[in-house]
């Protein structure tokens, strides 16, 4: 007999490959939420963004919408910027995706900075996905179309993956084509199902 409501969260750094994964997992019919989406959708609450345009000016754009990449600018430059975003931000997108997962047996949510907040500690497994530093930066620089040195500064600004012992979690090493990906991520999909039993 399966537990109930079992949250296992996918993590790594920019450019690591994690909504990837987490597209994968969703083609098998399994519920991924994004802490990405939910952000985007806070965002567009009036009571969310007078929140943000309290702590940072000029970042609304013509249209009285939150203008993104203003906002990166400012927080990627600042440590205590990012500091502050993070604690508007984080409270409220981890209330919402607790709330969204609440009625699922075995769901996946996609939460980028995980180990940054000790949120790991919130879910019952957790899912890392490794890949080579300059691999990411290229995929970051050409998704984001930003410059390879605002890549660096972007994943510095992250948890240092390429230091640490993940030994308690599920690693997927992101290394090489789309379908060993996928591959790599069911297998570990499928030992969290068999350890959830």
């Amino acid at each position: 007999m399966m537990q109930n409501n079992i949250k296992i969260a996918v993590t790594g750094g920019i450019g690591s490959g994690k909504s990837a994964v987490c597209e994968i997992i969703k083609s098998v019919g399994l519920p991924v939420f994004s802490c990405d989406e939910i952000y985007k959708e806070l965002c567009t609450r009036p009571q969310f963004l007078n929140k943000l345009t309290e702590e940072f000016s000029g970042i609304l754009s013509s249209n009285g919408a939150l203008d993104r990449k203003k906002l990166a600018e400012i927080v990627f430059k600042d440590g205590s910027a990012l500091k502050k975003l993070n604690e508007i931000t984080h409270p409220a997108i981890m209330q919402e995706l607790f709330l969204r997962a609440k009625n699922e047996k075995l769901c996946f949510c996609e939460v980028p900075l995980l180990f940054e907040n000790g949120f790991e500690k919130l879910f019952d497994g957790v899912i890392v996905v490794m890949r080579e530093f300059n691999e990411r930066i290229d995929c970051v620089a050409k998704r984001d179309k930003i410059s390879l040195n605002e890549a660096v500064l972007r994943a510095k600004s992250q948890f240092n993956y390429d230091n640490n012992d993940f030994a308690q979690y599920y690693v997927i090493h992101n290394d090489g084509n789309l379908a060993d990906l996928r591959q790599k991520t069911l297998k570990a999909v499928e030992k969290i199902r068999i350890n959830s039993l």
